[in-house]
């Protein structure tokens, strides 16, 4: 892929960080209602927060998720970092499509289960799921900020080849 400008990389820089922090946030949230709902001390309250988990998850979770993921690849392949040239662009990448799979598939269909038995009037099953899951996307997400700071590991394999051709 081409390099991109100077303009549009900071603007796509600025579009990643914003919707990667923006996921950390969300995933914040979703693991507070996520206590809330398992603590509450009625159903009502519980209903509440997993209602509002739910209306979170529809609206927010896959779309920042799938932009976090394609503005890193998009950022990465337009600049000199690569997407395969440093060990912690690959391991942000790697750690991305997971947790976004994880996200679509788990957590999403956990949080449909859990309106499924708050509109049916049943208390809601496992709630240590929708504990558990936002705490370990949290985790990874917190990771992945700092490496995104730290920047640590140096090159791939490809990408020690890639610089001893470049210097040929």
């Amino acid at each position: 892929m081409r390099q991109l400008t100077r303009p549009a990389r900071r603007g796509l820089l600025v579009v990643h960080v914003v919707v990667s922090v923006g996921w950390l946030g969300l995933t914040l949230g979703i693991l507070a209602l996520g206590i809330t709902g398992a603590t509450a001390g009625s159903a009502e309250e519980a209903g509440a927060a997993y209602r509002s988990m739910n209306v979170l998850g529809d609206w927010l979770l896959i779309p920042i998720s799938l932009l976090s993921l394609v503005s890193g690849i998009v950022l990465s392949l337009g600049t000199p970092w690569g997407l395969a040239r440093h060990r912690w662009v690959y391991v942000k990448f790697w750690l991305t499509m997971i947790t976004t799979a994880a996200t679509a598939f788990a957590l999403r269909a956990r949080i449909d289960s859990a309106m499924a038995d708050v509109v049916a009037g049943r208390a809601v099953g496992a709630t240590t799921d929708l504990i558990l899951a936002p705490s370990v996307s949290l985790g990874v997400y917190t990771f992945l900020t700092a490496i995104s700071v730290i920047k640590p590991w140096g090159l791939t394999a490809r990408g020690r080849r890639l610089r001893a051709t470049k210097r040929r």
